[in-house]
């Protein structure tokens, strides 16, 4: 974009923008009495993309410590991912939760 000065010659403004990484955030799941492993196992699977060796650790910690981290993402994709994994625990009956916390 140019600007003209008095003699109407063109002058370059130079224009800097900035990018900053978006801010990014640990989805947690959380321990209960009541969903099954397996669950836990297929969810870490299916909707986090975990190995099935991945996704049995990440279970064995959320049962042992009462939550465990299932991965870190931008805010509109944990969220996305927390949404997923309430609708799949209301479709089987089980009180699965996840939580979200900024790196």
């Amino acid at each position: 974009m140019g600007i003209e000065d008095k003699r109407g010659q063109s002058i370059k403004e130079e224009i800097r923008q900035e990018l900053k990484k978006p801010s990014l955030y640990h989805v947690f799941l959380l321990n209960d009495d009541y969903t099954t492993m397996d669950f836990v196992v297929s969810v870490l699977e299916k909707v986090f993309h975990k190995s099935a060796v991945e996704a049995t650790q990440v279970m064995l910690h959320v049962h042992r410590s009462g939550k465990g981290l299932a991965g870190t993402y931008t805010r509109d994709i944990a969220e996305t991912k927390i949404s997923t994994v309430h609708a799949l625990a209301r479709e089987y009956e089980f009180p699965l939760k996840c939580s979200m916390e900024k790196e």
